[in-house]
């Protein structure tokens, strides 16, 4: 018994129509044109992950938003759950690209950081 899932590689922007085939402990890959397409397609059947891009509302920034990302891909299972938190933090200017909002996000063990410099504003 086997199962095929078409998939569209996201690794590079080529994009290439990948067909994934799972016979027993056995992945099969076709159609794409690197060794990225490969890797990708066998984890997204057996470990699928995802970074996460959000934004947290900045107190005292010349910004009123922070956009927000993971340091590291999460199990997409668990995007929710991150989701979840990143919903309700807030952050005090000034911030700078990489600082840390959120340690150990859902217990993923990657964090949520900056991807944005944000100022603080002068009253």
């Amino acid at each position: 018994m086997s199962e095929t899932r078409e998939l569209t590689c996201i690794n590079c922007p080529l994009g290439c129509a990948l067909t994934v085939t799972i016979r027993g402990q056995e992945i099969t890959v076709t159609g794409n044109t690197c060794p990225r397409g490969e890797a990708y397609g066998k984890k997204e059947v057996t470990d699928p992950t995802r970074i996460v891009t959000s934004t947290v509302p900045v107190e005292g920034g010349d910004i009123a938003r922070l956009p927000v990302k993971t340091a590291s891909d999460i199990p997409k299972d668990k995007i929710f759950s991150v989701m979840e938190e990143i919903h309700a933090a807030r952050v005090k200017a000034p911030v700078r690209i990489g600082d840390v909002v959120i340690r150990n996000v859902a217990g993923t063990g990657a964090d949520i950081v900056a991807a944005r410099n944000v100022n603080e504003i002068a009253v």
